[in-house]
């Protein structure tokens, strides 16, 4: 596939010329952000160049949920899709390179990328995970090859992120070995569920499983997984005792048919319980191998964690074609007179223009690094190779915590990218609009980022409380001492006087402590130990407290907790971004790649820079000197930022916005070429503000100026 690169015109362009002895190493660098699976990546991108997959601007609601289910169809039949299902079944039993794969789908269009997220990620993948080998059987090949559409019908109008408490009931019956099916009120229709207005023809249901062996209660053994089918196959219609809604026109994402169910006593076979984690006798006995209902609970829902890993990596793919347009574009558009007259300054060449852009790119360049470490852990999981509990409790928690970073900087790099292209960026056909609508419900689908954070959160408090577990109470006494201390000495004006000092008022030697990576590592990490120190240090009196009173102490540091969480994303970030440079062998790119990190580093510490102020980590003049050391990395990016961007590797087939085409450098080079002839010939006219009240032009002979015409009077 070429490149942006190999196709742009290099006329006119405005990029700035790097040093000669820093230079990056395009394709070697491409091949590092493509990480373990890139022959997986190309082979994606080469195919999803196919016109035919391509998103069509301002295609009608119904067309374009049309075109979408006929692209998932051309993906069943010819893109390589089942790479996660086992061999046995026609899959590849690669979890990693699946998503791998799965990721790049966004460049074509988002609408079929979580399309075929809902097909194959979501309603197959639970048949996979949650059945056993009868289901597997029995439903999974009409399931991967779209011969029977599924939704995965999980969320409810009343209950979001909160899946633990639907209202959906199974109620086992003994006598028909059946379960019922209901939605008990309006709250409980399962809700937001992709192929449930039109094409779906089955669900994958959760709902709270309720059995009664003879003479004894009723008992809910909570949320499981039905198989269940919606619509008659032959007429679209739904089966007896479904129902539901079209969800109509949405923010985004109208390439997919969501839709709202219901079920009055539905009934299915027993069998339909997709029963690897519970089952139910023919005579209502429940079993399961997991005795603990609440494990139970976390570990079928960990078996879906795939959709958060992939949504991570989607949202990156779509803040590098951000960065792409936006920076192809500030290389190529020159606005505004600048010192030389005959030429206008390029976009990119002004500092704030570089402020905002390059910070994105460098968190852009984060989130690949870590997404790709995130993808490796989730392979290892998947492929049982590393799949003890600790290592899905790993990979639950940092999957929660890279999705909202990444999906949250998606939505900053597609606003900064469309602000910074001016109306140009506000064109549909330039994608930046579209591709923003549609990474909007990211941040709350899969898990609302802020529910997500929350759930960092809790396992940053659990593994700070596993550090006294089998301590005394003496040990544990003297390191709440050595904090207190600690703190102390923060809070103090000693530390930020021993950093004074050592700088000397000398801004270059605060600039030198800052570039260091331990000491960007100390400040970040510092900063979440502290955060959850004091967090656990002020929930600790909930922990012996009554249930009200706990709760109260929970949501009054709700928002300390989230912080928390939100520090731990970006010590993640950075950490990956940090070994990635590891992988870098050209000494060029490799110092390109450490100012990039360094600006990520110190853009991160310098939005917290109250954080740090006010514990103490920084003293004035060395907070002073984060800004302007960011002010010192932009600039030497400045010359790189197209080769930077040019390493993602996305042809203009993927691209598709014609200001990153090279159109605009054509533009600019007919404009700088119209007033160069003007100029040679002398027909250039000469500015009002040039010419002198007596009419002689400034700079101009006096017998070059016409005479004025004589008074008529």
């Amino acid at each position: 596939m070429t490149t942006l690169s190999e196709k742009r015109p290099t006329t006119g362009t405005g990029r700035a010329p790097a040093s000669p002895e820093v230079r990056v190493d395009v394709p070697a660098l491409e091949e590092v952000l493509l990480g373990r699976w890139a022959h997986v990546r190309r082979s994606a991108r080469e195919f999803l160049a196919d016109p035919r997959l391509h998103r069509v601007e301002g295609l009608p609601m119904a067309e374009h949920r049309e075109r979408v289910l006929e692209q998932l169809r051309i993906l069943a039949a010819e893109g390589d899709v089942l790479r996660a299902f086992p061999t046995a079944l026609g899959g590849a039993d690669d979890h990693g390179g699946s998503l791998a794969r799965f990721e790049e789908v966004i460049a074509a269009d988002p609408s079929l990328q979580i399309k075929a997220g809902v097909q194959w990620g979501l309603f197959a993948s639970a048949i996979l995970h949650l059945g056993t080998a009868e289901h597997h059987e029995r439903l999974l090949p009409r399931a991967m090859s779209v011969e029977v559409p599924g939704a995965f019908a999980m969320t409810e109008t009343g209950h979001g992120s909160d899946v633990a408490s639907i209202a959906t009931t199974a109620t086992y019956d003994a006598q028909t070995q059946e379960f019922e099916i209901h939605t008990p009120f309006r709250g409980a229709w399962k809700e937001y569920l992709g192929n449930a207005a039109i094409h779906g023809t089955a669900a994958v249901v959760f709902a709270q499983l309720i059995t009664q062996v003879p003479g004894g209660p009723r008992v809910n053994h909570g949320v499981h997984a039905f198989y269940v089918p919606i619509r008659d196959e032959a007429t679209n219609e739904f089966l007896p005792g479904v129902g539901g809604e079209d969800d109509g026109l949405k923010g985004g994402l109208n390439g997919i048919d969501n839709g709202r169910l219901h079920f009055t006593h539905v009934r299915v076979p027993r069998t339909n319980l997709l029963n690897r984690y519970g089952d139910v006798a023919p005579d209502g006995t429940y079993s399961s191998p997991i005795a603990s209902p609440g494990r139970r609970f976390f570990t079928m829902l960990s078996t879906l964690v795939q959709g958060r890993v992939s949504l991570d990596g989607a949202a990156v793919n779509v803040s590098k074609l951000a960065m792409i347009i936006a920076i192809t574009y500030a290389n190529e558009r020159r606005q505004f007179a600048g010192p030389s007259p005959a030429d206008e300054v390029v976009l990119l060449d002004y500092a704030e223009h570089q402020r905002r852009l390059l910070p994105l790119l460098a968190q852009t360049y984060a989130g690949a690094f870590a997404h790709e470490r995130l993808l490796e852990t989730f392979d290892g999981v998947f492929s049982g190779r590393e799949d003890s509990d600790e290592d899905r409790e790993n990979l639950e928690t940092i999957a929660a915590a890279l999705k909202t970073a990444s999906t949250w900087h998606a939505l900053s790099a597609l606003q900064g990218a469309r602000e910074a292209c001016g109306g140009a960026g506000f064109m549909a056909e330039n994608r930046l609009t579209s591709l923003r609508a549609d990474m909007d419900v990211y941040v709350t689908f899969e898990g609302d980022n802020t529910v997500l954070l929350q759930l960092v959160a809790k396992r940053l408090l659990a593994d700070h409380a596993k550090e006294f577990k089998d301590l005394d109470a003496g040990t544990v006494a003297r390191y709440v001492a050595g904090r207190a201390a600690d703190a102390a000495l923060h809070r103090t004006p000693l530390l930020r006087v021993v950093q004074t000092l050592a700088d000397g008022g000398d801004a270059r030697r605060s600039a030198g402590q800052l570039r260091e990576t331990s000491t960007q590592r100390e400040l970040l990490t510092d900063r979440v130990e502290t955060m959850v120190a004091e967090v656990a240090e002020a929930l600790r009196p909930a922990m012996k407290a009554p249930k009200d009173e706990a709760a109260r102490r929970f949501n009054e540091h709700q928002h300390a907790l989230i912080e928390c969480a939100r520090a731990h994303a970006d010590l993640l970030q950075w950490e990956a971004f940090t070994a990635g440079l590891e992988k870098v062998e050209d000494p060029g790119t490799r110092q390109v790649l450490t100012w990039l990190r360094d600006l990520f580093g110190l853009v991160t510490i310098e939005r917290n820079l109250a954080w740090y102020l006010i514990h103490g980590r920084l003293s004035a003049g060395r907070a002073r000197t984060v800004t302007s050391y960011v002010d010192r990395l932009l600039a030497r990016l400045r010359p790189h930022a197209q080769d930077l961007v040019d390493a993602f590797g996305y042809g203009p087939e993927l691209v598709r916005a014609p200001i990153a085409s090279g159109a605009e450098a054509v533009r600019q080079e007919e404009a700088r070429e119209h007033y160069r002839r003007l100029r040679a010939s002398g027909d250039l006219p000469i500015p009002e503000k040039n010419v002198k009240p007596t009419g002689t032009a400034a700079g101009v002979p006096s017998s070059a100026v016409a005479p004025a015409a004589p008074n008529p009077t």
